[in-house]
């Protein structure tokens, strides 16, 4: 006997019933989906703005740099980084023509008014790269700009309502220079921006990269050079490139080399990520178990009603492990029908609602540095075939136990039961 059509079959007798088993998978895959969707569009985000912000695709320091990192050592800097900067984009040029090589400086300090003192983080790069990147030019207030020339700073809000200061007044900034001496330079305030984050708008500031270089006196250097890449899967190649030309021989810094790291080898950011993903995926398999469930419940309905029939067929001669198969394809093509649906209608659901993506901008503002106010939702060919296989395994599994009631009845009892 031919299992498969025997069970198509079986499911045919009952419509109704068979399509409210295989509904409630869809309903459960299809949610799946659209949560997959969803949390790879977030978590895509919420990289895509670490790297841009913190490290880049591929960040370069010196080694001590690195060990004390949390720090912000300014005398920890890579001598001509602006040289090496200008080589890199020469030499990555052919992998990705859309590569950001951008230097970056930051180091605490204490912000001077005729109102007071305050303490401040200041964050220096080339300003039209940073455009790309930090994207604080988008939070300027109306009546500021942003970096607009040498001389020019932009602080938080928060800040300069401490300071009592405004657009167009200069500020005092005092630091302690890599040479162990104080820094001392006057600075105008072209802007002020507006996060939404108090973290940000009370304590951060950003400068040009040669005022910052001027202030701690480390001329043509810079602490970090961050690589922002078109595309993470351009990152190993580029990550051999960089390598090979941050160490070549010749190189002015330290002896043992500069540090090159990619972003998922820095921190604890990226584990971060990588536990959350692992959760999101028991969180699926969790739904898809609930939908899943009904399925227990209609097989088990199914034998209670055919226990004459399952006497029968074991009467004449269907073995046990038969029997068990039997029922575990009518609940496995059940889940599996639900899967195909749930799959194509959830991924035909994200597609559409990742045309315009969802506006975040309120749950955003928990974040500690800017980000992107828009969520774009996808679905990757992974999340697809991950659907279709948890709909399915979880559906066989959840019909293994009504199955195997059947396959265990005796023939002469069943045959007795109605």
């Amino acid at each position: 006997m031919r299992l498969l059509p025997f069970a198509y079959r079986n499911l045919l007798r009952n419509k109704r019933r068979s399509i409210l088993a295989a509904a409630s998978v869809f309903l459960s895959i299809l949610l799946v989906m659209f949560m997959a969707g969803f949390l790879q569009g977030f978590m895509d985000s919420m990289v895509k703005n670490y790297i841009k912000n913190e490290t880049g695709h591929i960040n370069i320091a010196t080694r001590g740099y690195r060990e004390r990192a949390k720090f912000m050592p300014v005398d920890e800097y890579m001598e001509s980084s602006g040289q090496l900067a200008h080589s890199l984009e020469s030499a990555l040029s052919d992998i990705d023509p859309e590569a950001v090589v951008a230097q970056r400086i930051r180091f605490g300090l204490m912000l001077s008014s005729e109102s007071g003192t305050k303490e401040a983080l200041a964050i220096a790069g080339d300003p039209e790269l940073e455009r790309r990147l930090l994207m604080l030019d988008t939070k300027i207030l109306p009546g500021g700009r942003y970096l607009d020339a040498p001389g020019t700073l932009i602080l938080g809000e928060g800040l300069a309502r401490d300071l009592g200061l405004k657009e167009g007044e200069t500020l005092k900034l005092l630091t302690q220079k890599a040479d162990g001496g104080l820094g001392f330079k006057k600075l105008t305030i072209s802007g002020i921006f507006k996060t939404g984050v108090n973290a940000l708008d009370g304590f951060l500031l950003q400068l040009d990269l040669k005022d910052a270089q001027a202030l701690l006196g480390i001329e043509d250097g810079s602490q970090q050079i961050a690589i922002m890449l078109s595309s993470q899967r351009k990152m190993k190649a580029a990550l051999s490139r960089i390598e090979g030309l941050a160490n070549a021989p010749g190189n002015p810094n330290s002896p043992e080399g500069l540090s090159v790291l990619p972003w998922t080898a820095i921190g604890s950011y990226p584990s971060m990520i990588q536990l959350l993903n692992i959760m999101y995926y028991w969180v699926f398999i969790f739904v898809a178990f609930l939908g899943a469930f009904i399925i227990a419940n209609v097989m088990t309905m199914v034998i209670l009603e055919r226990k004459r029939e399952i006497g029968l067929l074991m009467a004449m001669g269907m073995p046990r492990k038969k029997v068990l198969r039997l029922f575990l394809a009518e609940g496995t093509m059940l889940g599996l029908a639900g899967s195909i649906a749930g799959t194509l209608m959830g991924s035909l659901l994200v597609s559409l609602v990742g045309i315009n993506g969802f506006d975040m901008t309120s749950a955003m503002a928990g974040f500690s540095w800017p980000m992107d106010n828009r969520i774009y939702p996808y679905i990757s060919p992974w999340a697809i075939f991950l659907g279709l296989i948890i709909g399915s395994a979880v559906s066989a599994l959840i019909a293994y136990l009504p199955s195997r009631k059947a396959s265990m009845m005796s023939p002469v009892a069943a045959i007795r039961a109605l």
